[in-house]
């Protein structure tokens, strides 16, 4: 009878130990900010290198999708725009000879100049070569506005083929499937070769570098916690032990919210609860989902 009591006592005092050890203050699961990339172009994913674990980096080139259509199409505007252009008039040509007779009047004016100076020429004469210097000018100048005119006419042409070229630009780019931020792969949700289209998943990426433990204190807690705050997190080994990690509070909601049911509180009895985040580095035994339990350190 003796030895049965002392069992009890022994049984009891264990009990009791473990409930201390096992004393936390709220209890949540891991989770992190994940985001789903999606195409942004229709066509079939000609090179797709992405798999499930697979750490990437910000700006990495992972695949592109067919772009062949596009490209032709884009050779096509360009030669349609050599062609307008092509017809656009050789302004200096078109003045050519305007300008020799240009040269040519301004000789005789020069000569006459001269002759009437040895008074071997009339005014009249000089004032007439110079008139037609002038008169050669205005020609001059009106057509080279003519041609300009024409010639920017023909430009703006081409107008709406460059923004076309432009569109299609965007559409290439889009083509090609670059990663736009670090971290490792979740889920895949493509395959090589396969069709895609604009706004369809590709694959679900998140920075497990760090994890967050979302969990939930009664309101008696929320004024003994602040943004910052250093605690403590322990993570079940599997062998009926827990292994403890830093953590530090990074957000603490300011609404109440009843207890989800599979979470428990230091008070079991409240009814009334608010949500806290705790960062926890991640050396790769972490996993999101996992069950995490934080004590504060209040006690």
């Amino acid at each position: 009878m003796k030895s049965i009591s002392s069992l009890l006592l022994f049984a009891f005092t264990l009990f009791s130990c473990n409930r201390n050890q096992n004393n936390f203050d709220a209890s949540g699961s891991f989770e992190t900010e994940e985001t789903i990339i999606s195409a942004e172009a229709t066509g079939t994913l000609q090179q797709f290198t992405v798999e499930e674990g697979r750490v990437l980096k910000a700006g990495e080139l992972i695949g592109f999708i067919d772009s062949t259509q596009l490209f032709l199409k884009k050779k096509q505007l360009e030669a349609q725009i050599r062609t307008t252009l092509s017809s656009r008039p050789d302004i200096s040509t078109q003045l050519a000879s305007l300008q020799i007779q240009l040269a040519t009047s301004e000789r005789e004016q020069k000569r006459l100049t001269n002759l009437v100076r040895a008074e071997a020429a009339t005014q009249k004469q000089l004032d007439d070569a110079t008139a037609q210097v002038d008169l050669i000018k205005k020609q001059i100048d009106a057509q080279r506005s003519a041609l300009n005119i024409t010639s920017e006419s023909i430009t703006q042409q081409t107008n709406p083929l460059q923004v076309q070229i432009e569109q299609i630009n965007d559409q290439l780019s889009k083509c090609r499937i670059i990663n736009p931020l670090d971290g490792t792969v979740l889920t895949k949700y493509a395959e090589q070769k396969e069709m895609t289209a604009a706004g369809k998943a590709l694959y679900k990426i998140a920075d497990v570098s760090s994890l967050y433990l979302r969990a939930y204190i009664s309101g008696s807690q929320l004024s003994q916690v602040k943004l910052n705050q250093s605690v403590k997190v322990f993570v079940d080994d599997g062998a009926k032990n827990y292994k403890e990690y830093p953590g530090t509070i990074t957000w603490i909601s300011d609404k109440a919210e009843f207890t989800p049911k599979t979470i428990q509180t230091k008070e079991e009895r409240s009814n009334m609860v608010y949500a806290v985040k705790v960062k926890v580095k991640n050396e790769g035994e972490l996993k999101i989902g996992m069950y995490g339990e934080v004590r504060l350190g209040l006690q």
